[in-house]
């Protein structure tokens, strides 16, 4: 039996260079984040944007992920044709004030919606509270 790679879909590959260039800029500039990780966090914010329209369970950006994904958000003619193409609507940001921030059981939940729908998850993006919340349990759950 032979083993088979899978090629895994980045959120870079989604947008045009010089639009991902630009968040990256934002994030950068108004984020604080260096370059090198403004870059990884633009890519999965552009990942879990994509994937936001097809999950079935509820979508959460980690901290790191959510800084680029304002920042996208804000590229606001850019988001509007991202979401036509990619959801088929414009997808509303609904924060969420006073609930008490994210949990580690939707930042998981995120993440493994993206590895199904065949993006790259950064898994050391994807904390909470400095937990990682993209690692699969290495038996996937299942009872033996």
């Amino acid at each position: 039996m032979t083993a088979t790679e899978i090629e895994l879909r980045t959120g870079r590959s989604l947008v045009d260079p010089e639009l991902f260039s630009s968040i990256v800029d934002f994030t950068v500039l108004h984020f604080g984040h260096d370059k090198a990780k403004a870059e990884r966090a633009t890519d999965q914010a552009l990942a879990f944007t994509a994937t936001v329209a097809t999950a079935t369970v509820k979508m959460v950006p980690s901290d790191d992920v959510d800084d680029a994904f304002h920042a996208f958000i804000l590229h606001t003619a850019a988001y509007r044709e991202f979401c036509d193409t990619y959801a088929g609507r414009f997808l509303e940001h609904n924060p969420r004030p006073g609930t008490g921030g994210r949990t580690l059981g939707e930042v998981q939940g995120t993440a493994h919606a993206m590895k199904a729908a065949g993006f790259l998850v950064l898994d050391d993006l994807w904390t909470v509270n400095g937990e990682n919340a993209a690692q699969c349990d290495a038996d996937d759950g299942r009872d033996y």
